[in-house]
């Protein structure tokens, strides 16, 4: 086996990240069912004990959740609706053992196309903060997924930080759908995520729509979203969904799905969502 480093503090994690070619993991949900039957020989760095990179706070700016928290933490703690979008991807990821195991940063870094947590960010207008020994910078969710597995993160730098900015509690919702092979212990074949604010005459003031598992990299629809602004919640959203809206989308058929079930499935899984924000009306 290779070398193997915990280290309890950041300065000591990135010191070792700038001297050594490491595997950076975390609950290692990802990495260890990808190397079943092979010989254990990267040389890892587990930052699980780096105390700073755990848990959710808020700031002056917004929201802070640290790379290493769980799933299960995100779903225990309190937190405003805008997040409800977030915590229904971390009921469907995995079992109670990858819950309470896998963390967010993990999956972002994973960027996998299927991963649930990508798309409920690009949502929430989410930032990443990478940090190296010489600083840190921060980088939009959507520009920090380069593609299938491949994101911006040099092989110096550690994701320290998920930002999130703050919006109205009390008018905003948020929202996550998937689809797969069956309810929960799934990878998805597709899936959804939503966020809304309105404002005193329930129109909507902001939205933000994204599909996971239909590209690449999960994608906003730029165009439906500009729609929708300054319509009435009541006024049937939904109904101003055309085809034309998912262009941008380039899904593959495989094992698990073919494009047209893809397409069709992001399409429904929209109209859902759009729907259940129709009721919000004051009344």
């Amino acid at each position: 086996m290779g070398d193997y480093f915990r280290p309890d503090s950041l300065s000591d994690a990135l010191t070792l990240l700038s001297k050594k070619k490491l595997t950076v993991i975390a609950g290692g949900t990802d990495y260890f069912p990808k190397n079943v039957g092979k010989p254990m020989g990267d040389p890892l760095l587990d930052i699980a004990a780096v105390k700073s990179l755990s848990g959710i706070i808020q700031s002056d700016e917004g929201w802070e959740i640290g790379p290493t928290t769980t799933w299960s933490k995100i779903l225990k703690a309190d937190l405003p609706s805008l997040f409800d979008g977030l915590k229904s991807a971390a009921k469907e990821i995995g079992g109670r053992q990858i819950q309470n195991s896998g963390t967010i940063g993990g999956n972002v870094c994973n960027a996998s196309p299927a991963a649930d947590g990508i798309p409920v960010l690009m949502t929430l207008n989410a930032f990443v903060e990478v940090s190296h020994v010489q600083g840190t910078r921060r980088i939009a969710i959507g520009d920090f997924i380069l593609g299938n597995r491949q994101t911006r993160l040099q092989s110096n730098e550690i994701l320290t930080n998920i930002l999130i900015p703050h919006t109205d509690p009390l008018r905003t919702r948020s929202a996550f759908y998937k689809v797969g092979s069956r309810r929960y212990l799934v990878i998805s074949t597709i899936m959804v995520a939503g966020m809304v604010e309105w404002n005193d005459q329930f129109e909507v003031t902001n939205c933000k729509i994204a599909v996971g598992s239909c590209s690449s990299v999960a994608v906003r629809l730029n165009e439906l979203e500009q729609a929708l602004v300054g319509l009435k919640l009541s006024e049937g959203l939904a109904n101003k969904m055309i085809v034309d809206h998912f262009a941008e989308l380039t899904p593959l058929t495989d094992l698990r799905a073919t494009a047209e079930y893809r397409k069709s499935s992001a399409f429904a899984l929209v109209k859902g969502l759009l729907n259940d924000w129709s009721p919000i009306n004051g009344a």
